[in-house]
């Protein structure tokens, strides 16, 4: 026999008379009615009412602690804090290059259309909306670019497609709070050809520089040359007008190698004529010349000692 017999409580009821039963009826019922007439709607929430007679409310409530009727109305809620949703789509560039590109977008609800949004698409509105829009913007879109201006003017591309992704979303009365590119990418094929396309760019960037300082070099090697002409052209003019410039030049050389020796901490023994210090030269060539005068003044100073002999 189990511990509660409901035969016996029944019994007891019946005898305790109806107004047990009618409180007892009251209590169970109010404390339904208590449960299922207050709802809360949380932080980043908006609710909405569904009414078994008169359907759908426009009616929207925000954060807070709110009333329906049980049984004949229910709270639907619905969360407005954006959500990121990142989609990919496989489209072609204006130049027929297939271009793999990848968008992120967040996304919520218009609060003051969740009837609408919810009689026309229901709680999971962004996964029926969001691909098919995305996919449309990002192909109409790169469609109008060749695929080196994807790269170079990607911020204008971006801009582009948020543009026209806001106005396709606010069909559907869903809000978007940013749009950005996070992936762009090309074939293997057209990046090979692009990197061999900079290579061969790199390559005759460097024989143009080849070709510049080539040209920079005859222009020293010409402008040197007529320096050094024209210098000749002076020294043999000086020489010309001036015996003495040659020996002035060999001293003014010697000079400067001796300056050079002296400040050198090895002393050796070198031949002064490979090294252009041989002054006596020079002093040689004059008392070879001074000689003959010098003998025939020395015979005059002899005829005049034996003339004088002679007369004593």
């Amino acid at each position: 026999m189990s511990r509660f017999d409901v035969s016996k409580l029944l019994t007891s009821i019946a005898q305790r008379g109806t107004p047990a039963l009618v409180g007892v009826g009251a209590l169970v019922g109010g404390g339904y009615m208590v449960q299922n007439a207050i709802y809360s709607v949380e932080a980043g929430q908006v609710a909405i009412k569904y009414n078994r007679l008169s359907g759908l409310g426009s009616s929207t409530y925000r954060e807070g602690v709110h009333v329906l009727m049980p049984w004949v109305e229910r709270a639907i809620r619905f969360d407005v804090k954006a959500r990121p949703h990142t989609i990919s789509s496989l489209t072609g560039s204006r130049d027929l290059q297939m271009v793999n590109i990848s968008l992120r977008a967040l996304c919520r609800p218009d609060p003051f259309k969740l009837p609408e949004i919810y009689r026309s698409l229901g709680p999971d509105y962004d996964e029926k909306v969001l691909p098919s829009i995305v996919n449309e913007v990002l192909k109409s879109v790169v469609a109008q670019y060749n695929a080196s201006q994807l790269v170079v003017q990607r911020e204008l591309v971006s801009r582009m497609i948020r543009q026209r992704l806001v106005q396709r979303a606010n069909d559907f009365n869903i809000l978007l709070d940013d749009v950005a590119i996070t992936h762009l990418s090309f074939s293997p094929e057209y990046e090979k050809a692009v990197e061999s396309k900079q290579v061969a760019a790199q390559q005759a960037e460097r024989a143009r520089y080849m070709v510049t300082k080539a040209q920079e070099e005859k222009k020293r090697t010409i402008i040197h040359a007529e320096g050094e002409k024209q210098s000749a052209a002076m020294i043999g003019q000086a020489i010309k007008s001036n015996p003495g410039f040659i020996e002035l030049r060999r001293i003014q050389v010697a000079k400067d190698i001796s300056q050079l020796l002296a400040k050198s901490n090895n002393r050796m023994v070198l031949s002064s004529e490979s090294l252009l210090l041989s002054l006596v030269q020079g002093g040689t060539t004059l008392a070879s010349e001074e000689a003959p005068t010098k003998k025939k003044e020395q015979r005059l100073l002899a005829d005049e000692d034996a003339a004088v002999d002679d007369v004593a």
